[in-house]
């Protein structure tokens, strides 16, 4: 079995049990951010709750003081993969957006201008909005209508959505993507929660695959559905820890080590080492090949001066998210097909290999748009 994979089963093996908590800690600190900007009912719990799919979800409830002014709710528990930053105060005119500025800005973040349809006063959203545009941190914004359905007549529905939208764009200086949702009064499904979904995908398209809910091609694809975002969040603090200098090569291999004992628990399969080297070979000498030289090269970019604290911790944290994603898809497949008790194909366990990788990597290429 090659070295590195050697590595890994060490940590497949319950009796070593690595300390995950400042990896995880650390991604915590990074996730991505959804700030919420709008007055009080403007329908911002409505929002969290429609992208979370959790009802239960409301600010104030789940949502843990962030700042003086601000509380941050992380979802999912207990292993949080995206944040929702909940501005609150804007009635006080002192409101000074400074500390949810610095809270964000070391995240990929989008900011959600949330304005009731009918409630054209929108000053100390504005003012707060304006302070935000001077700090030059902020880049992506969605400007999201709400109660609209309250507006019965469509034109002026239309004006007031003009109005509101013409107002943040003046303090903004430029023309912002929108959508405009509601509840409707039947059915108390959200108008508008497609289009809201596809827009924050593209500012945040780790949601591509939080929320993808597309009809599954087969039983295994459903069930890798189910643990995706278990594995999603290996591949996180996999990449928080991999951006630190001479992190990366020792607890990169930890971390997915254990993805995988959890993994097979969730398929009520024990790794062996002849099941586990079976399952390493099936990954192809290639991939190996290329994924080592990877990590041995991005732990040495890392220490070169200035290059290796920018470009080459974001080249490092971004392969380690790519290739964690990707064995833990991989694995998904190669377990499902044991537990039945048929013959893993390498051809599919390296095709769904490839597909996850290259999934991470176009939203990865979107991201650093």
């Amino acid at each position: 079995m090659n070295h590195f994979f050697r590595q890994i089963y060490r940590y497949i093996n319950p009796m070593v049990n690595p300390d995950l908590e400042p990896a995880a800690s650390r991604w915590q600190t990074q996730l991505p951010t959804v700030w919420l900007l709008g007055k009080t009912g403007a329908g911002k719990s409505s929002l969290v709750q429609a992208i979370t799919n959790n009802s239960a979800v409301e600010v104030g409830n789940g949502f843990q003081p962030c700042t003086r002014a601000s509380a941050i709710y992380r979802y999912p528990e207990p292993s949080p993969l995206l944040a929702f930053l909940d501005t609150r105060g804007l009635a006080e005119a002192s409101y000074d957006p400074a500390e949810d500025i610095a809270a964000c800005q070391h995240q990929s973040h989008a900011l959600l201008i949330v304005m009731k349809a009918e409630e054209p006063e929108q000053s100390d959203v504005l003012a707060a909005l304006r302070k935000i545009k001077n700090s030059g941190e902020i880049k992506q914004l969605l400007v999201v209508h709400t109660g609209i359905m309250s507006l019965s007549d469509p034109d002026e529905r239309e004006r007031a959505i003009r109005y509101n939208q013409s107002q943040v764009e003046v303090v903004w200086q430029e023309e912002l993507k929108s959508v405009k949702i509601d509840f409707a009064p039947d059915d108390k499904q959200l108008v508008g929660l497609d289009t809201l979904r596809s827009a924050l995908a593209e500012m945040l398209p780790i949601l591509y695959l939080l929320v993808d809910e597309k009809a599954h091609q087969s039983r295994e694809e459903a069930n890798f559905n189910r643990l995706k975002r278990e594995v999603m969040w290996y591949a996180g603090i996999a990449g928080a820890s991999d951006a630190l200098p001479a992190v990366g090569l020792v607890s990169v291999p930890a971390i997915q080590g254990k993805m995988l004992h959890s993994l097979a628990s969730q398929y009520g399969i024990e790794w062996d080492k002849k099941r586990f080297s079976e399952f390493a070979g099936l990954l192809g000498t290639s991939f190996m090949v290329q994924y080592l030289s990877k990590l041995g090269l991005r732990q040495v970019v890392k220490f070169i001066p200035v290059y290796g604290q920018t470009v080459g911790s974001a080249t490092a944290a971004a392969l380690s998210v790519a290739s964690t994603y990707g064995i833990g898809r991989a694995a998904c497949k190669y377990l499902y097909s044991i537990s039945r008790g048929e013959p893993a194909s390498e051809a599919e366990i390296r095709q769904v290999l490839k597909e996850a990788l290259n999934t991470v990597k176009e939203l990865h290429e979107k991201n650093s748009k």
